[in-house]
């Protein structure tokens, strides 16, 4: 202190001329360096004029909430009769109370004076005062904002006043490059004050016609390149503002009184075109999307499975955080006429649409669209993320649309549903190849399940994949849930023939088709009854569709299944009333065996499958065995009809037993064995035609021809008793056709129950032409 006093009595008594003179040489060096500088556009005014010295205009309340470098150098060298002029000029420093000033803001431009300090290069003589001076000034400025900013703690949550009192405007202007670099220093509200001390000196100079037209165009130039800085200036504190409140909390409320003010004169010369209000709008919509597409985003070649879930919980995270910034710190820095959180919730809410189109074209996989879709309809606006606790009521009263893109809704929608039936088809394709590889390749016999039936688990897993696909979509809502049952479906309509052409081309050859078949009628069986107990309710013109291709596909299994079993029993059905017959019951045994066998994979069958293929062969072998006793290929004389009718009866027993037991319900067909044994077997011929009437009215399709095979087979070839059956089978043909009328009469080719109705019957033409006379004789005697 001893070293400063005397330094300050030494320069009293000339610190009416002393000071102005320091700070009219700073600032002259400064434009000198500026006017020398290549970037400079000249000197304004004449060139004869000397450059004004600067006059600091009082500060206003609401516009100084950062110390101006200058400002700082510039109170530092000042004398004591500065001093004397301190209460007053106290009260145009003082700070705005909705700002916080920052320690560390105010230890850089304490730095930044020392350094110009320093640059300024005094004379040594002067430093070790100065510099204690400077100290000291130092300390007490530092003081002085320390306990500013406690006050302002307590009232940094107040809201902005809506209108100001704009400074007085400094006579003088700085330079374009002074002016310049305060922009670039971010001393918002010096640099803008001396911008319309500028901007208005050009006015008067334009209306007075005082500088000639070049000057003029020049120093328009000049403004606009400064309001260009000055704009592009505001649009990068107000981008990085969320992310910098601290930063830039003080900042914003010089950035809120220069755009109120430069609307005002927007219609004024000099300025720039377009409201200053829409660019402070766009800045906060730019700073939303940086901060939205700055969000942690694997690349395309990554290998994190679940990227896309992972973005999304990031990306709603960041948006909450940056909304409680917004509430708790960044609206108080402006009047409330800027709407700050409104505009900010709704600059989100576009760049968050925008960032979801871009991943819309990046989710390829289903569950990538799920987590899409999912974050959009449920997460998005959960109480978690737009609607938290946290953002009212100021979320309430902002009046935002926060309803998604309905268009990118319906895009991921039908993408979804596109991506599920895409899905199901390539694993319905795989699930044939996994039957290949483990079944018909390595001839695997099919498994039973509990209740002794064949089965395999494709179609669990078809079912278990259908479910999983609709149970996601609806958790999402109930109309994709409904989008998705249609697509499964549709893409289940057309498996069936798929299958089908696949089974046909590897297993046909296999010893194991059987069983395959039997496998695939009850998995196929099983997946329809799915369907049409999960999904008819919601989607019933899609089960039908489906339906009808798997009640082809089953048909067509229960059809290879029987001409498989037919192809087998046809050789040994051929050889069934022969000679070889009467005597050796190898080939029927063999015949017995595949019914046997056929048997056992129908009691593995699920009904009604499992009927509908017993009643269907069982009808076919009857069919075929009593067809043999047609074709005339034995007759059995010297008395073997007894053998060979004893030999009938049992055969045609053991028949109905094999087909009773694998589930034939066509019990109507077991008599014809009996009938036919009594007319073969017996020893009278003339009791024959007493035979007739059980067997006539069992099956009414039984023809005179199909009599004549039977009495061939039995050795009964012509003569008078064979004319005397054969009229009297005629008779009761006649009768049974009388006695029946209208609907209820009876049609011998009638194919419900039809045995002999197709069945050929080879017959002499003797016999055919001595059975014609006589009955044509004895029906019409007076003919």
């Amino acid at each position: 202190m001893s070293m400063i006093v005397p330094g300050s009595q030494i320069h009293h008594a000339d610190a009416s001329k002393k000071t102005p003179g320091v700070l009219e040489t700073f600032r002259n060096s400064i434009r000198l360096a500026a006017e020398k500088s290549p970037l400079t556009p000249g000197p304004r005014g004449s060139k004869n004029q000397s450059p004004p010295t600067p006059v600091r205009a009082p500060h206003s309340p609401v516009l100084s909430g950062v110390t101006s470098p200058l400002r700082s150098v510039a109170a530092l060298f000042q004398t004591k009769e500065d001093d004397d002029d301190q209460p007053q000029k106290s009260k145009a420093v003082m700070r705005s109370r909705t700002e916080v000033p920052s320690m560390a803001r105010l230890d850089s431009l304490l730095k930044k004076g020392a350094s110009i300090r320093r640059s300024l290069r005094f004379s040594s003589k002067k430093d070790k005062r100065q510099d204690a001076f400077l100290a000291v000034q130092e300390e007490a400025v530092a003081k002085e904002e320390s306990e500013e900013e406690e006050e302002e703690e307590e009232e940094a949550c107040e809201e902005m006043e809506e209108t100001y009192t704009l400074p007085e405007l400094p006579p003088v202007p700085l330079s374009v490059m002074q002016i310049s670099k305060l922009i670039e220093m971010e001393v918002l509200e010096e640099a803008h004050l001396h911008l319309l001390a500028l901007r208005a000196e050009f006015q008067q100079e334009r209306l007075g016609l005082e500088d000639s037209p070049i000057e003029l165009a020049k120093k328009e130039k000049d403004l606009s390149l400064l309001y260009a800085d000055l704009r592009l200036k505001l649009a990068s504190i107000v981008r990085t503002s969320v992310s910098l409140p601290a930063r830039n909390k003080g900042l914003l409320v010089h950035v809120a009184r220069i755009i109120q003010e430069e609307d005002k004169r927007a219609q004024e010369p000099g300025g720039l075109q377009g409201s200053w209000m829409d660019a402070w709008t766009e800045a906060v919509d730019q700073g939303a999307r940086d901060k939205v597409e700055g969000v942690h985003l694997e690349p395309t070649n990554h290998s994190n499975a679940s990227w896309l879930a992972v973005h999304l919980g990031l990306l709603g995270k960041a948006l909450l955080e940056d909304l409680e910034k917004v509430k708790c710190e960044l609206r108080w820095s402006y009047p409330p006429s800027f709407q700050v959180f409104a505009t900010y919730v709704r600059a989100y809410h576009t760049a968050v649409k925008r960032h979801l189109g871009t991943l819309e074209g990046r989710a390829v996989e289903l569950k990538d669209l799920y987590a899409l879709l999912d974050w959009i309809v449920h997460r998005y606006r959960s109480r978690t993320m737009m609607a938290s606790p946290a953002l009212e009521p100021e979320m309430s009263l902002a009046d935002v649309d926060m309803r998604p893109d309905g268009d990118l809704l319906l895009t991921l929608r039908d993408k979804f549903c596109r991506t599920v039936q895409e899905d199901l088809r390539a694993t319905l394709d795989r699930l044939v190849e996994l039957e290949n590889e483990e079944m018909w390749s390595t001839g695997k016999h099919p498994d039973k399940d509990d209740d002794g039936l064949l089965s395999s688990i494709f179609h669990i897993d078809i079912c278990t994949k259908v479910r999983g696909n609709v149970v996601n979509a609806g958790r999402v809502d109930a109309e994709l849930e409904g989008d998705v049952i249609a697509s499964c479906l549709a893409e289940l309509k057309d498996f069936p023939k798929r299958f089908h052409g696949e089974f046909w081309r590897r297993c046909l050859s296999l010893p194991l088709w059987s069983e395959y078949q039997v496998v695939y009628i009850n998995g196929f069986q099983a997946l329809q009854c799915h369907m049409e107990e999960c999904y008819a309710g919601s989607n019933p013109n899609g089960v039908a569709a489906m339906g009808e291709e798997v009640t082809w596909l089953l048909q067509a299994l229960q059809d290879g299944l029987q001409q498989r079993f037919k192809k087998d029993v046809k050789p040994y059905l051929r050889r069934m009333m022969t000679r070889k017959w009467l005597t050796n019951d190898d080939d029927f045994d063999a015949l017995h065996d595949r019914a046997e066998l056929l048997a056992r994979h129908c009691e593995a069958l699920r009904p009604p499958h499992r009927q509908e293929v017993a009643s269907t062969v069982h009808l076919h072998m009857l069919k075929e065995y009593v067809g043999q006793l047609m074709k005339n290929n034995y007759s059995c004389n010297n008395h073997k009809h007894g053998k060979a009718a004893g030999k009938m009866r049992a055969q045609c027993r053991r028949i109905a037993d094999v087909f009773r037991r694998m589930g034939s319900q066509d019990n109507w067909l077991d008599p014809v064995g009996e009938h036919l044994s009594d007319i073969v077997g017996l020893k009278n011929q003339g009791d024959i035609k007493d035979h007739l009437q059980p067997l006539l009215n069992q099956y009414p399709d039984f023809s005179s021809r199909h009599l004549t095979a039977v009495l061939a087979f039995r050795g009964v070839l012509r003569g008078r008793e064979h004319q005397r059956i054969m009229c009297r089978f005629n008779q009761l043909r006649k009768n049974a056709i009388a006695t029946t009328t209208g609907d209820q009469a009876r049609n011998p080719n009638d194919g419900s129950r039809s045995l002999f109705g197709n069945m050929e019957a080879a017959v002499r033409a003797d016999c055919l032409s001595d059975v014609s006379v006589f009955c044509f004789t004895f029906v019409f005697p007076g003919e």
